[in-house]
């Protein structure tokens, strides 16, 4: 039987396998999935809706080309968000929040209200 799994969520899949190891791994895996100095602004935008990558770049600020392109790529690969391309020219990239990142609203808006009422 072939194989039909992407590369990138088969790699997501055991890099989350040693979590299931004790109570407080479940924490840890979640942790690491939306860790990242961008990844929390990224899925609170997206909340908003669908998202071209420059629509992005223009809502979180200070962050270069480079590195929101590289928390764009693992939150795909982590199912996460949806990366769409557009066979267009120029070409167009839309990005949206999958299911599991939708799950996310709750966590990200707690996270949103102790910001605000513990700010720097």
């Amino acid at each position: 039987m072939k194989d039909t799994v992407k590369p990138a969520a088969a790699e997501a899949r055991t890099r989350f396998a040693r979590y299931d190891c004790s109570p407080g791994c479940p924490v840890e895996a979640a942790l690491e999935q939306i860790s990242g100095k961008w990844k929390g602004l990224i899925v609170y935008h997206l909340f908003e809706g669908t998202l071209r990558f420059n629509e992005l770049a223009r809502r979180i600020e200070n962050v270069s080309q480079r590195s929101l392109t590289k928390q764009l790529r693992e939150l795909e690969a982590d199912g996460v968000v949806h990366r769409e391309v557009h066979a267009v020219v120029p070409p167009r990239v839309d990005y949206s929040l999958t299911e599991k990142g939708l799950r996310l609203r709750e966590a990200i808006m707690a996270l949103r209200e102790w910001g605000l009422a513990y700010p720097r």
